[in-house]
């Protein structure tokens, strides 16, 4: 996939409000989340410490934490919170005409 491609991966409504999914990209999983002031953010969607599902993960304001063993991702940076030498890739999130689009 190129540098800078948008793509639609699924519609807003499949994103309850203060939860995440995860949308295959091209190989590239990515989890979307719908923050609860109605925000989108986007971020990888596997905890590189031990592979957890992170859009499983519980959300507080701006960021996501693993449900397998609890490190804390910061949504808009993709920095693990409590300086643990982790991070996930953040992605460029929009919606256009309702549907979800993440630019890679």
């Amino acid at each position: 996939m190129s540098v800078g491609v948008s793509i639609d991966v699924g519609r807003v409504e499949e994103i309850p409000i203060g939860e995440g999914r995860t949308f295959a990209v091209d190989g590239t999983q990515v989890a979307v989340f719908r923050l609860r002031d109605g925000s989108l953010r986007a971020i990888d969607a596997i905890c590189p410490h031990r592979g957890g599902p992170l859009a499983d993960g519980l959300t507080d304001d701006c960021v996501v934490v693993c449900p397998l063993h609890g490190h804390t991702f910061d949504m808009s940076t993709g920095s693990e919170t409590s300086g643990a030498d982790l991070s996930v890739r953040s992605y460029p999130v929009e919606v256009v005409d309702g549907a979800v689009r993440v630019t890679f």
